[in-house]
């Protein structure tokens, strides 16, 4: 993608912390992290306002879809966390209903091209069971970030920021 190095682990924290402060991920209630260099992870502690789906207290489709966005959203940070992207196509299969208290989506890359992305993400019920599974091409934009620096930067130890 670049001639930068991997980002480091200070680098992702930093990002996910960025945007677990934001108001949309506040309001949906997710959490986001890197649990390792070629994870995404999004945690969701289930609230009453997410159920609905199918007529019964599964969770609606809607908010997995939100989940999935995320985590396949954050996958081209773990190539080149001080670029913006977007999601371009994002493609769902929902295996079983999610019940239970919380959700984890788990998003990883499949494939990298110069400026497109290709990623897949699953998500698991409270229980660890596979309830649905997505893919997602994502583009890497070369648009700075609208502060002019990215989340993953610290201005604080980076010289010239």
């Amino acid at each position: 993608m670049s001639d930068d190095p991997v980002p480091t682990p200070d680098q992702l924290r930093r990002y996910a912390e960025h945007f677990n402060r934001s108001a949309s991920l506040k309001f949906m209630g997710v959490k986001l992290s890197f649990p390792t260099s070629e994870q995404v992870q999004v945690d969701l502690e289930i609230r009453p306002e997410h159920r609905g789906g199918m007529g019964t207290e599964a969770v609606n489709g809607g908010v997995l879809a939100a989940m999935f966005d995320l985590a396949i959203g954050c996958t081209p940070a773990l190539v080149e966390p001080t670029r913006r992207s977007a999601t371009i196509q994002l493609s769902m299969s929902f295996l079983k209903p999610v019940r239970g208290d919380r959700l984890r989506a788990i998003a990883r890359i499949d494939r990298a091209g110069a400026g497109v992305l290709f990623s897949s993400a699953t998500l698991f019920d409270a229980h660890g069971e596979v309830c649905a599974r997505c893919q997602g091409v994502m583009h890497l934009s070369r648009l700075r970030w609208a502060s002019g620096v990215s989340p993953a930067i610290d201005q604080r130890s980076e010289p010239g920021r």
